[in-house]
């Protein structure tokens, strides 16, 4: 997915009385995320991935918390943000909104998974779960997406279950690695 259009001059912001990014959140990640990191801003990918694993997704009004949180323009935590697909900026089962599951599967699509056959693992996991992508199980233990890039392309093809990155796949072992995820407690919905 490339950028994503906003009309931020006309958008009016839903807004909840407490913060996404708690006192507790945000104590936790100035003392186990930010520290990493030689300047706030670095913190940024993990902070997002954080709150949306505590929430299910990217609120808005998250966004700015986080902006502020790490001093930095909530511009460029939205442009991170819809950047990357991994992260949910529509509350899950909303209105024309994808349901997430509770474990998601991210296959890689780029051009070395693609020259590897993602597809092969796509369309294992398609029959295994009986989903297409951009689908959930019945059960909503399973989300099935393909992804522009995972950034691991000597080791391709791959796919994100959870967070996870799971290499040099097969369909053999995508469908063992479905099952043990099964049997697992997911990171999906909140």
């Amino acid at each position: 997915m490339a950028w994503i259009t906003k009309p931020s001059g006309s958008m009016k912001i839903n807004r909840r009385g407490e913060p996404y990014l708690t006192a507790a959140m945000r104590e936790e990640l100035a003392r186990t995320i930010v520290p990493r990191y030689e300047v706030k801003r670095g913190a940024l990918l993990p902070v997002l991935r954080h709150v949306q694993d505590h929430w299910g997704w990217l609120p808005w009004q998250a966004l700015e918390e986080i902006a502020a949180f790490l001093e930095i323009k909530p511009a460029e935590v939205w442009d991170t943000a819809s950047f990357y697909e991994e992260f949910w900026l529509e509350q899950p089962g909303a209105q024309g909104a994808l349901t997430k599951g509770e474990h998601v599967i991210a296959v890689c699509r780029s051009i070395a998974c693609e020259v590897c056959d993602h597809k092969k693992i796509t369309d294992a996991c398609r029959g295994k779960l009986g989903i297409d992508v951009g689908e959930t199980t019945e059960d909503g233990k399973f989300t099935l997406m393909e992804l522009e890039c995972l950034g691991s392309c000597d080791t391709a093809p791959v796919a994100l279950i959870g967070h996870h990155l799971h290499e040099k796949l097969t369909p053999e072992k995508v469908l063992a690695l479905i099952d043990e995820a099964a049997k697992q407690p997911g990171h999906g919905q909140h």
